[in-house]
């Protein structure tokens, strides 16, 4: 709701309080004045509703955000269980207010008690026990086109952190509600290991929800046995690609249809072509910032610095890669002369 229709709602309603007050004292007080203070009340109903908009709105908005999180944060199974606990509610006040009507002092208040005491209690134990209604959820799903499931092998390996900062992910960025509840267990384990597995992957999800926005899908389906047939599921039913580091998920998910992004096969296709002890030929074009350095470019336009290289100077150049170093405008690569196969 914007910040406009707020102040003028409740403007109207000062306006409106105003005009009802300026009546009841006309009514009671009547005066040729009446319609002057009638008047008078209105303005000044209007004028301190002006005043009260800002807070109203600030109260407003976070009322509204309260309500958004808790709407997000619904799964099919509560909702299942709530409306099964309001229909028992309702059939037993229809059952007892037909049994009590021949009462002498029984009429409607009564049942408007009884309905709202079952109401309460039968829906406040049904959501406590609403693991118990799952076979009437029926679990439903949002389709999003873009979005990415994380598997927990991904959040446990940390560099799903990089890639959000980077922006390289669109979409949104779903965590399973089993799989949340799989980093749990392991970090509550007795095996060392697996607790510090667990309780790094809970990290890692910490500080990507600083970096974007992250969505829990409270889905699950205890037919299907492992969580790799629950994510391919998902996937499946909501258009989303799964982001992995298992290869033999990843082999499944493809049968299936499911696409996925490994963020080991990420980083080895972004590895670096030319690495510390390859051998280069170059051209050197021009000196470099050092004395005697030379350097040259790769058909790519990688620009290659070399030791004691502009004696060579115009002339291809075989030589010896020392560092690959990335910058923000692009590699760089300094090497040295191979000795073996240049002689001045």
């Amino acid at each position: 709701m914007g910040v406009l229709p707020v102040r003028l709602f409740v403007m109207l309603l000062g306006l409106l309080l105003g005009a009802v007050a300026g009546r009841a004292l006309a009514a009671a007080q009547p005066t040729e004045l009446g319609w002057v203070n009638t008047l008078s009340l209105m303005l000044a109903g209007t004028l301190i509703a002006l005043l009260l908009a800002p807070r109203i709105e600030s109260a407003a908005q976070a009322l509204l955000a309260r309500y958004a999180r808790w709407y997000a944060g619904l799964s099919p199974r509560t909702v299942a269980a709530a409306t099964f606990g309001l229909i028992v509610a309702l059939l037993l006040s229809v059952l007892i207010s037909t049994l009590l009507r021949s009462l002498p002092l029984y009429n409607w208040v009564w049942n408007v008690i009884i309905t709202l005491s079952l109401g309460a209690f039968f829906v406040s134990f049904a959501v406590r026990n609403a693991e118990a209604f799952g076979l009437l959820a029926f679990p439903q799903v949002r389709r999003r086109p873009g979005s990415k499931l994380l598997d927990s092998n991904v959040i446990i390996d940390g560099r799903i952190l990089e890639l959000a900062r980077t922006g390289f992910l669109d979409g949104d960025i779903v965590v399973p509600g089993f799989i949340l509840r799989e980093l749990q267990t392991l970090s509550d384990s007795h095996d060392a290991q697996k607790r510090t597995r667990g309780k790094r992957g809970l990290a890692v999800l910490e500080e990507l929800r600083e970096v974007r926005p992250l969505r829990v899908e409270d889905w699950d389906d205890p037919a299907l046995p492992t969580t790799d047939d629950k994510l391919i599921r998902l996937a499946r039913e909501t258009g989303a690609r799964i982001i992995t580091n298992d290869g033999n998920l990843g082999k499944i998910a493809r049968l299936h249809g499911v696409q996925i992004l490994s963020i080991h096969e990420a980083a080895v296709a972004l590895k670096p072509q030319v690495q510390a002890g390859d051998h280069l030929t170059v051209t050197i074009s021009k000196g470099g910032q050092q004395k005697d350095q030379g350097v040259g470019y790769l058909e790519d336009g990688t620009m290659v610095v070399v030791e004691e290289g502009l004696k060579f100077r115009g002339k291809p150049t075989r030589v010896l890669v020392v560092n690959n170093v990335q910058t923000n405008v692009g590699r760089m690569i300094f090497a040295k002369l191979d000795r073996e196969e240049n002689q001045p």
